[in-house]
C-alpha cells in the first residue's frame, strides 16, 4: 500500500500527473504502484482538480488499439476484488470525483479509471492491496508528522514518495517513514540506480536484490583457513 505525500509546497502540475501515472501505471498491478495519496488539506480542491484533468486522459479498452491507456485486470477474481474494495469505501463514506467509460464485456476483465476522494484509514481499501486503476486520495493536516503516521499506518512497506519543493523537509520525511525504498519528486522504480538496494520493509518481503546488499544475498560467504602461512 504505497504512499504518496503531497504538501501544499510540491509543484501541484507534477505531483498530479504522477499520482495518476503511478496508481495507473500497468493498469495498477505493480508491486510499488501509489495506492495511497495523502494531500494537504489546504490544497485539496485545487489538487483534486488537477488530478480529474489528468485521470479523464486516460482510455480503458483493447490493449492492441492504439489510443488504449488502460487495459484489462489479469482476472475476473482481480476485477472483483477492485470492485469490492471501491464499492465498500463509496458505502462508508467515501466520494467517487471520477469513473471512466469501460467496455461492457466483464470476461475482459475491465475496470474502469477511478479517483476516489475523502478516504478514511480503516477503509478496507486503506489497508488492503488494491493492485487496480484507482487513485486513491485523502487529506492530511499539512505537518511532518501526521504526514508520516498516515504513511506508516500499513503493514506494508515496499516504497514510497514525498512530493515538496522543500528538499530538507522531503529528506526528513523520508527518513521517517518506513519503506525500502522513498521517491522524492519521482517515481523511486523508475529513477533508482544499480548501487541502491530493492528490498520491502514491514510485511513487503524479505531480503533484497541489487546494491551491495542484494549482491551479497546472491551470493554464499565461504572462508578458507591455513595452519601455516598462506601460498602467495
Amino acid at each position: 500500500k504505497d504512499p504518496m505525500i503531497v504538501f501544499k509546497d510540491a509543484d501541484l502540475d507534477k505531483a498530479a500527473n504522477d499520482a495518476v501515472a503511478f496508481s495507473l501505471f500497468n493498469c495498477g498491478q505493480v508491486c510499488c504502484a501509489v495506492e495511497r495519496v495523502y494531500v494537504d488539506e489546504s490544497i485539496q480542491n485545487e489538487f483534486e482538480q488537477k488530478v480529474l484533468d489528468v485521470a479523464k486522459k486516460y482510455k480503458v479498452g483493447n490493449p492492441t488499439d492504439a489510443d488504449t491507456t488502460i487495459g484489462p485486470l489479469a482476472s475476473q477474481v482481480q476485477r472483483d476484488n477492485v470492485s469490492k474494495q471501491v464499492e465498500a469505501a463509496v458505502k462508508e463514506g467515501a466520494k467517487v470525483l471520477y469513473q471512466s467509460d469501460c467496455p461492457d464485456d466483464r470476461h475482459a476483465n475491465f475496470y474502469p479509471v477511478t479517483v476516489l476522494s475523502s478516504l478514511k484509514q480503516v477503509m478496507p481499501i486503506q489497508n488492503l492491496e488494491t493492485f487496480g486503476p484507482v487513485v486513491a486520495m485523502s487529506t492530511f493536516d499539512g505537518t511532518e508528522e501526521a504526514a508520516i503516521e498516515m504513511a506508516n499506518s500499513s503493514e506494508f512497506g515496499l516504497a514510497s514518495y514525498v512530493y515538496t519543493t522543500d528538499l530538507t523537509k522531503g529528506s526528513r520525511v523520508a527518513r521517517k517513514i518506513r519503506s525500502g525504498q522513498v521517491g522524492i519528486n519521482c517515481y523511486s522504480m523508475l529513477e533508482a540506480q544499480p548501487a541502491c538496494p530493492w528490498i520491502g520493509h514491514k510485511q513487503s518481503g524479505f531480503g533484497s536484490h541489487s546494491g551491495m546488499d542484494g549482491f551479497r544475498s546472491f551470493s554464499v560467504p565461504k572462508s578458507i583457513v591455513f595452519t601455516t602461512n598462506a601460498p602467495k
